[in-house]
């Protein structure tokens, strides 16, 4: 039987899968990843939600902004950029990598949502004409 905190873990089976090393608060988030392998599992999920965010994001900011947004998602894809060249640690530098490709996707995409408004697929925004 062994306490970590408040929480104590009485079974045999745990101990056997490490469980007890999940608890512990001084226990890295990178170190369990590793051990484990769930690093690919983890960024590949944080990229199809990263990516999966994007698409309204163009689809909003063509509606209210027009083409204009195109420099926003070009400024943020730079910042982006530099900070995933910055950061030491891989799995952050691989988030911010997808997401800062992930802008620099959005400026061709928000040509073609602006083609598909024009051909009626998408509202136009009446403010803005």
């Amino acid at each position: 039987m062994k306490k970590h905190g408040v929480l104590e873990i009485k079974c045999d089976l745990c101990e056997k899968i490490n469980f007890v090393r999940l608890l512990k608060p001084e226990s890295d988030m990178a170190e369990f990843l590793s051990q484990y392998h769930l690093a690919g599992v983890l960024v590949g999920l944080a990229a199809f939600l990263i990516i999966g965010l994007f698409h309204p994001l163009v689809i909003k900011g063509e509606y209210y902004f027009g083409r204009k947004c195109r420099w926003w998602f070009l400024a943020a894809g730079i910042v982006l950029l530099a900070a995933c060249i910055a950061v030491s640690d891989i799995f952050w530098s691989s988030l911010l990598g997808v997401a800062s490709f992930s802008c620099f996707w959005s400026i061709k995409e928000v040509d073609e949502q602006a083609e598909r408004v024009r051909k009626g697929w998408f509202p136009a925004n009446p403010k803005r004409k």
